[in-house]
């Protein structure tokens, strides 16, 4: 069992940058692929970053290239989102996830344990 908890999350204005942060905690979690999904309200939760065990593949969404960063430091077992040049619609629910099994990074069934979520709002 991994239990993961956002925090970082708040209103900004828009070209301003956040860094959110997700620390995991239980069995062997710092094996796991870690990954950052968002949900903006009457949307569907989408892909944004993710990072395999070690943090040295990282995958982005298309949208979210160049601005977005994501790393990881399994001492600490924390996950980080480094969000720069923020825009109205980067607005969400940003959930960290956690995945053990082997598949795609991009695909929100391909993992096992979810945090709360964190708010994000940035304002124009």
């Amino acid at each position: 069992q991994v239990q993961l908890v956002e925090s970082g999350g708040r209103l900004v204005q828009a070209g301003g940058s956040l860094r959110l942060s997700c620390v995991a905690s239980g069995r062997a979690s710092s094996s796991y692929g870690m990954g950052w999904f968002r949900q903006a309200p009457g949307k569907e939760r989408e892909f944004v970053a993710a990072t395999n065990w070690s943090g040295g593949l990282k995958y982005y969404a298309d949208s979210m290239k160049g601005r977005f960063t994501i790393s990881r430091d399994n001492a600490r077992n924390t996950v980080y989102l480094q969000m720069n040049s923020l825009k109205p619609e980067d607005t969400a629910v940003y959930y960290c996830a956690a995945k053990s099994r082997a598949g795609s990074y991009y695909s929100g069934s391909m993992y096992d344990y979810w945090g709360q979520g964190t708010q994000v709002t940035v304002s124009s």
